[in-house]
């Protein structure tokens, strides 16, 4: 620790610390008369959101006790266990006074305390893993009690360093969100640029093409029913959704449930089972991904969860994949209406495709595959970014509270 530190704990460093005002939501409505603030007020920033209040009524002397003040340091103190000890410090930009709900303690410290430098203190690892063993209750809803709260052991310089350490963090952390908003748009204009590659080919009819319903091209079918007591411990891999999901992402697959050799051997012979081209798509819940059936590809899959188009001749399965996957929206709103998301066989028949010839269908696969191929390496630069700043921004956090912040950290 740097000469001129202290540590102290948090019942040191406060001057005053009140739990929030009980109104339950019969209570709560647009037209009461005061502001008031929920734990979803706070942003995962740590910082204040403005556009979301509900409102109460409340006797002058509740709106004087639990009236917010700019600097009030707010702590989560009960919600999910995600939630629980999340923090922000209130700025009072429009002067109206806003009360605050019990899962929020408000703190207020004593004059050599800046309250801004406790604010990112509260998010370092040390502090954190703290509050994490303080955290009782049941699996939904976790609690941090002030008894535990209070011995919460501090880093504290004088309030000047306090006040410079924050001024650097604060113009870091700017520019650290700058690059990484650069980063994230790019990631977006990537996939944007493929997608509208993909729509300008498919949603209009050109010279030479057909306009097609999927049932004019093909079958679209499921699975044969497989039951609980046909699972096996190892065998012929069995799908669910979750397996056609990381399939047709190109994740690795972890096969979790089995049917016997000569069962599916059964079925392939009175029923079939996936063949090369033939192409699976999620129809339940994630509706839209879609894999495409590989040559050495031996396993069967979960009826109703996944549609099988099969027998489509007159169409490259590529090409059928990348033509879906433009209207992947329009087709998930074709699931709508159901008291679940799901997409039925007698809806997508209808969905009709542009098809060219075989030729060409294959000239345009080249050509996404090559252009999907530049898009995912560029992801993959900008999620690197994006990661390697959230690194950054931890790093520059353990610096300051190991008294080792010199100057700007350069994003």
């Amino acid at each position: 620790m740097k000469r001129g530190w202290e540590v102290k704990r948090l019942e040191e460093i406060i001057d005053s610390n009140v739990i929030g005002l009980v109104k339950n939501s019969g209570e709560q409505g647009a037209n009461k008369k005061y502001k008031y603030v929920k734990m979803n007020n706070i942003t995962s920033s740590n910082e204040f959101d403005f556009s979301n209040f509900v409102c109460v009524d409340a006797s002058s002397e509740e709106a004087e006790k639990y009236n917010l003040k700019d600097e009030d340091f707010l702590f989560n103190t009960r919600n999910s266990k995600e939630l629980v000890g999340k923090t922000c410090v209130y700025r009072d930009i429009n002067k109206d006074t806003v009360l605050f709900n019990n899962n929020i303690m408000r703190i207020r410290f004593i004059k050599m305390i800046n309250p801004y430098f406790i604010n990112y203190q509260f998010t370092t690892k040390p502090v954190q893993e703290k509050l994490n063993s303080m955290k009782s209750g049941t699996t939904n809803v976790s609690a941090i009690y002030y008894k535990n709260l209070q011995h919460l052991s501090l880093f504290i310089p004088p309030l000047p360093e306090q006040q410079r350490i924050v001024s650097v963090l604060d113009e870091a952390f700017a520019s650290i969100a700058q690059a990484k908003s650069n980063a994230e748009r790019n990631l977006v204009n990537a996939r944007e640029l493929f997608e509208s590659v993909t729509q300008e080919i498919f949603s209009s009819f050109h010279d030479g093409w057909e306009e097609k319903s999927l049932e004019e091209l093909g079958q679209i079918t499921s699975s044969k029913r497989i039951y609980k007591n046909e699972y096996v411990k190892e065998g012929v891999p069995f799908y669910r959704i979750k397996e056609v999901k990381e399939l047709a992402n190109n994740k690795d697959i972890s096969i979790e449930l089995f049917i016997s050799n000569k069962r599916y051997q059964e079925i392939k012979e009175s029923f079939g089972v996936p063949a090369e081209g033939d192409l699976l798509m999620t129809a339940v819940g994630t509706i839209g991904e879609i894999y495409v059936v590989k040559k050495d590809d031996e396993f069967y899959f979960k009826d109703g969860n996944v549609l099988w188009f099969k027998d489509f001749k007159s169409i490259d399965p590529y090409f059928l994949k990348f033509a879906l996957s433009a209207f992947v929206e329009k087709i998930r709103r074709l699931s709508a209406g159901a008291a679940y998301s799901a997409l039925t066989i007698e809806k997508i028949e209808k969905h009709k495709v542009f098809v060219p010839s075989l030729a060409e269908q294959r000239a345009i696969v080249g050509r996404l595959e090559a252009l999907s191929a530049e898009t995912g390496r560029l992801e993959e630069i900008y999620q690197s970014k994006v990661e390697a700043l959230e690194e950054l921004k931890k790093s520059v956090l353990q610096k300051a509270f190991e008294g080792e912040l010199t100057g700007m950290v350069a994003a």
